[in-house]
């Protein structure tokens, strides 16, 4: 029987302590199961046990990425036989270096990141490359300490240039909750007859066509793109797409859609090509559901633009 892991991210004083205190507190949430509290920093707040809802919580602490391994937690699950596994984690580790840690018959029910709303911008700008690797994987993010000033649709687009499926949650010094309703401002009109992606707005585009695909179901477009002749594109078709950074130059990607056209076996591998097509939304394996479709498309032999690479956030 699989293990369930809930795991906290986010950065030190980010409230992660204080987030998880209120969990253990939760009488719906915890009712006596045995629990192990995994440590991997120490902040500011400490735990209060004789608060917890139930007992038979046990700490575990971690001073050192290094230390993270399969027989360190093995051998608490063999000694105090748990039941589930609850993990702070060290804003200053990488999420991979836990996942390799993590046994086999452990699996994550619950990811979650904290974040201090006035600290994270700073970190996005300082320390790119850490603050996504805690934006990529969790069901929720909790944006903490909000107020009217704050810049909510900053926050949201960090969010969503790594993790389309999160839900966003913004709280405020006050305590009340308020969802993300942000709707992005497109840098285009989809009231155009036909669509103008500019070069520097394609990552724009594709966060927001594979988010909301029915919003350019039957709209036209034209954009530059780079051929990618791949085996997993259906016959008559190659991706269309862009290479994007999201946090540093390692961590460049190709981001593309679906692309048919009549000349699509001919066009060159690695190639630029200026696109003109019709926006059609389909199932495919590569998008894991539903996704945009350009078809119809009118392909032409183009050249790069002036910045090749597309960046999500600025």
């Amino acid at each position: 029987m699989a293990i369930p892991v809930y795991l906290f991210a986010g950065f030190l004083d980010a409230g992660k302590t204080s987030f998880v205190q209120e969990t253990l507190e939760d009488p719906d949430f915890n009712t006596g199961e045995k629990t192990l509290m995994v440590l991997c920093e120490e902040g500011e707040e400490e735990y209060a046990p004789e608060k917890f809802a139930g007992g038979n919580v046990r700490f575990l602490t971690v001073e050192k990425e290094s230390d993270l391994s399969v027989s360190l937690f093995k051998e608490y699950q063999r000694t105090h036989r748990i039941d589930r596994v609850l993990i702070e984690y060290n804003g200053m580790w990488n999420l991979q270096s836990l996942y390799d840690a993590m046994p086999k018959d452990w699996e994550f029910y619950q990811i979650i990141t904290v974040a201090d709303s006035t600290t994270f911008q700073s970190y996005m700008t300082n320390m790119r490359q850490l603050a996504v690797d805690k934006l990529r994987d969790p069901e929720v993010v909790l944006f903490n300490r909000c107020t009217a000033a704050t810049d909510k649709g900053f926050l949201h687009k960090a969010v969503r240039m790594v993790n389309r499926r999160a839900q966003i949650i913004f709280e405020h010094t006050d305590g009340s909750i308020e969802p993300d309703d942000f709707e992005d401002e497109l840098p285009f009109d989809l009231t155009a007859g036909v669509i103008p992606i500019a070069d520097e707005d394609f990552g724009v585009w594709f966060l927001d066509a594979m988010d909301n695909p029915g919003k350019y179901k039957g709209k036209t477009l034209r954009l530059k793109a780079y051929v990618c002749q791949t085996p997993k594109a259906p016959k008559g078709c190659f991706v269309a797409g862009r290479f994007g950074m999201t946090c540093c130059v390692e961590d460049i990607s190709f981001y593309g859609v679906i692309c048919q056209a009549d000349n699509a076996a001919a066009l060159p591998h690695r190639s630029w090509v200026d696109v003109e097509a019709k926006v059609d939304v389909r199932p495919h394996p590569v998008y894991g559901g539903p996704g945009p479709w350009l078809v119809d498309a009118k392909v032409t032999p183009g050249g790069p633009p002036e910045d090749e690479v597309v960046y999500f956030l600025r």
